[in-house]
């Protein structure tokens, strides 16, 4: 079954604000400045941005053009994670390797165009400031589904917020640029738009800022202890979802039969073609079409029904995509 578009209001600072602009040609400059290299960033800036009429299509085109050729590396981000682990109880020595780190870091990133999400946000930075454009690196906490929250103990990603048409935007050209294969170290392109000037609400599910203010959320912003509990977000979820709602935690205690919910935002540009679960009880895993399906006040929702008791990892997948993650204990 396929579902017709979805209209959402939105008071957010994000993308839809923009929905009356195309950003065809700011994608093809990226696309036309390809091998451009980065020994000249001024240069690559002006390229990037002088035939452009909008600040928000100026910064598109440097977003793009870093989502597109700078590359994740796996092995960098291996190395800062032992070490700052290593030196976490001595700030001193931290601070003495990070500054080392920072420089082999930039150097390579100019070099090789490979880096982590500490290059990935500097550049982003510094290209937009050399185009006028206000932004900003943000550090945080970030969660993905290889992430083990119970030592996530000091922030450990960056992303960027940048100012368009007097307000602040968030986006993460890290996630949005493709991803790593941790044995092979060995980075495939596959560039994810929802990355790009995302709904607060949506990005603070994975990304928990450390300055307050770069939540760009007015009231309650999630506390430390509820984004570790939060369920795990996938990068096609990005694309499709406006806002996660339920669950809102990651693990669920429910009764056999009793009814568990699901509910989903949609972006209005989002077109669902088929929707099912993929449940694993630790011995087995199965698809399964959930109990039933709708769109209720422009939100997708799903419910399910358990029989027995188990402990169950469940995956929502939508168009052939993993979602989102959670575990339900049935008792």
């Amino acid at each position: 079954m396929i579902w017709p578009f979805i209209f959402v209001t939105q008071i957010y600072a994000q993308r839809s604000d923009f929905n009356h602009l195309d950003f065809k040609k700011s994608d093809s400059i990226a696309l036309a400045y390809k091998d451009e290299g980065l020994s000249n960033l001024p240069l690559l800036a002006y390229n990037l941005t002088s035939h452009l009429d909008t600040e928000v299509e100026r910064f598109r085109a440097i977003y793009v053009w870093v989502c597109q050729n700078i590359s994740n590396n796996y092995n960098l981000f291996l190395k800062q994670k032992r070490q700052r682990q290593r030196f976490k109880n001595d700030s001193t020595k931290l601070e003495k390797w990070n500054s080392n780190f920072r420089k082999k870091l930039f150097s390579k990133l100019r070099k090789d165009q490979s880096t982590i999400c500490t290059g990935y946000a500097y550049l982003v930075k510094e290209l937009s400031q050399l185009a006028h454009i206000e932004c900003e690196i943000v550090i945080g906490y970030g969660r993905v589904s290889t992430t083990n929250v119970d030592k996530l103990d000091q922030p450990n990603h960056s992303w960027n917020a940048v100012k368009l048409d007097n307000k602040w935007y968030l986006c993460d050209p890290t996630w949005a640029s493709g991803y790593p294969n941790p044995k092979t170290n060995r980075f495939t392109f596959q560039y994810n738009d929802g990355f790009f000037l995302t709904n607060p609400m949506l990005f603070s599910v994975n990304h928990f800022p450390v300055k307050s203010k770069w939540w760009l959320i007015e009231k309650n912003p999630p506390s430390l202890h509820h984004f570790l509990d939060s369920p795990v977000l996938y990068g096609k979820a990005y694309t499709l979802l406006n806002k996660h709602i339920l669950p809102d935690k990651m693990n669920q205690t429910v009764l056999p039969y009793q009814k568990v919910r699901f509910e989903y935002d949609l972006k209005s540009t989002a077109q669902i073609k088929g929707i099912k679960l993929l449940i694993d009880n630790g011995f087995t895993s199965w698809e399964t079409i959930p109990f039933s399906t709708s769109t209720l006040n422009a939100s997708l929702i799903i419910e399910h029904q358990f029989k027995t008791s188990g402990l169950y990892d469940v995956h929502v997948i939508i168009n052939e995509d993993f979602i989102a993650s959670y575990t339900f204990k049935v008792k």
